[in-house]
């Protein structure tokens, strides 16, 4: 079968790496609640950013939060490599900046994803991974941004949701961690 994965809030807990970092460097304590009640992917109205402070904020910090220690889902690689082992394909499909594209392949190889460069699909938009869906041909497709799995709704890729704040409003198939999705996997490939 063929897997594809977004990498940020699905693979790696991007966005309360974030949200910690902000904390650090505005110097403000936020609730952790108020993270997790959030309804946009975006984290920077929690610290009174406008909308454009925000994107200044996050742009200015992509390369820490990126490449340093932010964390992976707990389970997340091991069922990636037990797909691997099992014989699936692997696909990464994220909208990450084009000029974060090598940094990024590379940080996937040295956490230890099983990633080969051809079935790695990076600096494309949000709108625009339908497309490379559809044209891999994926059996099953995991992502947390509504603004994508919006686009999927009518295709023949099962879609499953990474839960987040910000898509519980979706009625599809959703996990709220790896071990979840594994189990849900195996029921589904039986």
């Amino acid at each position: 079968m063929r897997f594809g994965f977004d990498i940020d809030d699905t693979l790696i807990n991007l966005r309360e790496y974030a949200f910690h970092h902000y904390q650090k460097q505005l110097n403000q304590e936020v609730d952790i609640d108020i993270f997790h009640a959030l309804n946009r992917v975006e984290i920077h109205e929690a610290f009174g950013l406008s909308d454009e402070e925000g994107k200044n904020m996050w742009n200015r910090s992509l390369e820490f939060l990126y490449f340093t220690d932010c964390p992976l889902y707990p389970g997340a690689l091991q069922l990636l490599k037990q797909l691997e082992s099992d014989g699936h394909e692997i696909f990464y499909i994220t909208s990450r900046p084009p000029e974060h594209t090598e940094n990024t392949f590379n940080w996937l190889i040295e956490q230890g994803f099983p990633v080969d460069r051809e079935n790695f699909f990076c600096g494309m938009k949000d709108s625009e991974k339908a497309g490379i869906i559809k044209d891999l041909q994926l059996d099953y497709y995991f992502d947390d941004k509504p603004a994508v799995l919006d686009t999927l709704m009518n295709d023949p890729v099962k879609v499953i949701v990474k839960d987040q704040s910000y898509n519980r409003h979706l009625d599809l198939p959703r996990v709220k961690d790896w071990n979840q999705l594994g189990d849900l996997i195996n029921s589904e490939m039986k």
